[in-house]
Formats: C-alpha cells, structure tokens, sequence
C-alpha cells in the first residue's frame, strides 16, 4: 500500500511521491526558546518523530530539519525581565528542549538549526527578494511586499481583500499594505545586532525558516510540518517569501498537527491550565505522555486530563505486562520468521501508511496484545507466542514505545508513585514478606490482614508461579 499524507495546501489526502525517489526532505518549525517548552510543543515534537521513524522504517532516506528560533522580541523582553543576555537566555531553554525531548523518547532530528547562525544565508534571501521588487526598506527595516504575490493566501483559504487586520499583523504606517511584514528589523538600543546592507539590524521571525531551509534541504523540499496555528500568517508567509525569490514549489506536502487541549479547552497561560513538559514528566511517566499524545490522529485536537492520562497510564502498563507475561514465559531467545497467522504488522503499516493515523496503529499494537494474552493462556505455541511478541515490539518501538524493559519499567513505575505519594516501598516489602510467612505457617487470616493493610495504602498483590508481586492500584 503506497503511503498517504493529507496535504494543508490542496486540503486534501495525496499519494506521498517525493521528489527524489527513495530520499525525503522534510522541515519542521521548532519552538522560540523563551521559556520552558509545554505540550503543545511535546505534540509537534512527537507527532513529527514518529512521522520520521515511519518514514525511515518504509526506506527512505530522510533529512529531517527543526530549527531554534534563538532571535525574536519575545527573546529580548524575557532576557531583559530577567536582567539575562538574550543568547545566554535562548541557550538555556534550548538545552532545557533538549533534555524534555530526550525524556519523552524524541529521536534528535538530523539537523537543529539556530537563526542566529544563518544571519549570512537571511540577507542574502532579503537581497534576492529587494532584486524581484518583492521587498522594500523604510528607514532601515525591509518589508515583504505581499501585494506582490498574488498567490498569497492560498495556504490558509484566505484572500487578500478579505483579511481584517488581525493577531500578528504589525499596523505600521510606514508600510504600504497593513499586510507587509519584516524580513529584517532595524536595531534598536540594547538588542542583539548584526551588519547588513541597510545597517545593523536582526531578521524578522518568517524569513529565518525560509533561509534555513532552503540552506540545509535546498529550495524545494517534500514536507513541511508544524502545529496548526502556525498555518497563518507564519507558512503563508514562508510561502510567499521563498518562492518570489526563487521561484518554483518551495514544499511540496505541508502538514500540521492539531492544538492540545486542557480539558476541553485550548491550553493557555490566561486560563491557568498551562502545563510545560518538565511539569508532565514530574506526574507521567513519559510513555505515557506520547501514548495520550498519539491516540488521537494527529490533525485533530487532544484532550489533556488526569483522567485521559492514567488511561493512557493503564493502557501503557497493559502493554508492558504483556511484555513482562511474554518474557518470562518464552526466555530472552531472539526469533525469526513472520506469523503468518496474524496480519497485525500488515494492519498497523495499513493504518501508518493512511496518513500516519497512530490511533489506529495503536488500536492494531492493543489488539495483538489481547491476541498474545490469550495465546499465553490457551499455553499456545512458545514459537507463535514469540515472534508475535517481536511484532509488538518493532510495532510499539515505531511509535517511540517500549524502550525500557518491561521488568525495570515495572519498578520505575513503584518507584516514581512512591515518590508522588510518600510511601515507603520498603515497608511494603516488609509486609509482603510478613505476609508470606503467615502463608507459610498457614496463618491466612494474619495474610488477610496484610492484605488489607496492603490494599489500604494503596497496594494490590498478586501471588503467582514465582512469588508474590504488587503494584500500586492507581
């Protein structure tokens, strides 16, 4: 089945044909580091990796690029709130990216360009644009002439005449349309600067994309991606500024995730339900976090909640248990060979492949799981049980899942609730113990009681074949 991607700019699902065969090139727009990245962020991030390990995975050859904007005047207010210098401030939240990423398990993509790197490749952009009659300078700033374009706007199904000025939209007198926006802004006293044929100034936010792109994929490339806010004015303008330079498709398929919603409503600072990554990653473990963030498709909304994060919690550990079931009963062996006698790997690729759709994908990861649970029950065939259990691995592992193993996830989940909720796992312990020898002495209504005290501090037990485990029941 060949792959399909819906397309923002023709607003509908296409046939995804690169323009190289077998090599793909793909762009995603990377936060502004002004502080600490939240889950809006965390989705772009991880609905975007998983975009690449498919892409990988079906054999393409990627170069997959996410910027830092490192320059921008929200950088310079916070630095200057904190008595900080703008680069020391962009370079602390990127190393603060970084380590969010890294927890929720978000391959590093091939490249991670800063703006303030590409200051040279910028003017040049703006230089090319001045050339065409697409640009204009007023006292030092440059402006995009979007009058010029005159396919400007089909990106977000906007007209020109239409438009009200709106939220990022400068009113600027100086400009010739309210519409214009800044490809370079002229310095002003205490911001960060650098020379340019029409004096010190810094780059505006759209055309860094632009030119980074253009540098480290050429100026036609296959996929851009980025959250759906981003549609406007940002990639309509991207858009208009990289092909009235250049001419030609500047990105042939754009993609953009949708919004994370906190309790069905969007996620924001003014209402007081703002949640940064480093906040999650305190409360969730973070598989958990990408589970609840792929199980929606990725260009609808997601609801964050308690109660949708301790189903994806619950879902997580039934993955995992089955793992540890699995483990235990058929040994470390690795295994060859496909199981014939279940399509699950055809039907999680069928689903990836229709739009990179992860709720399906998953829904397929959870059915062959049900389907190897039974397996283990009716004491299936260990060679069945284990090459199905191999497909739920490389399947889970596409999905950025299952990079503990499932033993040592067990305990990290004890742990980290311990911590949450000060319990002391030693003495759980203790009392497990104590319960076995009243078991042992056949003591079973002191093991009763134990279990009560157990269960009462929020513990369940469960005795088996090779002792006794327990885990917290929430």
């Amino acid at each position: 089945m060949p792959l399909f991607v819906h397309n923002t700019l023709t607003r509908k699902k296409e046939e995804f044909v690169p323009n190289e065969p077998g090599v793909v090139r793909m762009y995603v727009c990377g936060p502004t580091v002004y502080d600490s990245a939240h889950m809006g962020h965390a989705r772009s991030a991880v609905v975007f990796d998983v975009v690449y390990r498919h892409l990988v995975a079906s054999g393409y050859k990627v170069t997959y690029v996410r910027n830092f904007t490192d320059v921008d005047d929200k950088i310079i207010r916070r630095a200057a709130e904190r008595g900080e210098e703008p680069n020391a401030l962009a370079n602390r939240y990127i190393d603060e990216f970084h380590s969010d990423m890294d927890a929720l398990g978000v391959l590093r993509p091939t490249f991670e360009p800063k703006a303030t790197e590409f200051i040279g490749p910028i003017i040049e952009v703006v230089n090319e644009l001045l050339k065409k009659g697409a640009a204009y300078v007023v006292d030092g700033d440059v402006y995009f002439r979007v009058e010029a374009f005159p396919a400007y706007g089909r990106l977000s199904g906007r007209k020109l005449a239409d438009m009200e000025v709106g939220a990022r939209v400068d009113i600027d007198e100086r400009k010739e349309s309210p519409f214009d926006f800044a490809l370079w802004k002229s310095a002003k006293p205490g911001e960060p600067s650098w020379e340019s044929p029409w004096g010190p100034g810094r780059p505006g936010w759209h055309i860094e994309c632009s030119a980074m792109s253009r540098e480290r994929l050429g100026h036609s490339f296959d996929i851009h991606g980025g959250g759906s806010d981003l549609i406007f004015p940002h990639h309509e303008n991207e858009i208009a500024q990289s092909e009235a330079a250049f001419g030609g498709t500047f990105v042939k398929y754009w993609m953009h995730n949708g919004f994370v919603n906190v309790n069905s409503e969007k996620m924001s600072k003014s209402l007081g339900n703002f949640f940064t990554v480093g906040e999650a990653l305190k409360k969730y473990h973070p598989e958990s976090i990408r589970l609840f963030l792929l199980s929606k498709h990725y260009r609808g909304p997601v609801d964050f909640s308690d109660a949708a994060m301790n189903d994806a919690a619950s879902g997580l550990d039934r993955l995992y248990a089955c793992l540890l079931r699995g483990q235990e009963l058929t040994g470390h062996s690795a295994v060859s060979g496909s199981g014939s006698w279940a399509n699950y790997p055809i039907k999680f690729r069928e689903a990836m492949d229709d739009d990179f759709n992860t709720a399906a994908a998953l829904g397929v990861l959870f059915e062959a799981v049900r389907y190897a649970n039974r397996l283990m029950d009716e004491a299936g065939k260990l060679s069945e049980i284990s090459i199905l259990l191999k497909d739920i691995r490389e399947m889970g592992g596409l999905l950025g899942l299952f990079s503990q193993n499932p033993a040592a996830y067990f305990e990290s989940r004890k742990e980290a609730h311990a911590e949450r909720s000060s319990v002391d796992t030693a003495r759980i312990e203790r009392l497990i113990a104590e319960r076995a020898a009243a078991r042992k002495a056949r003591d079973f209504k002191a093991a009763d009681e134990v279990r009560n005290r157990l269960k009462e501090m929020g513990v369940l037990i469960e005795d088996g074949p090779a002792g006794t485990t327990w885990k917290f029941s929430d």
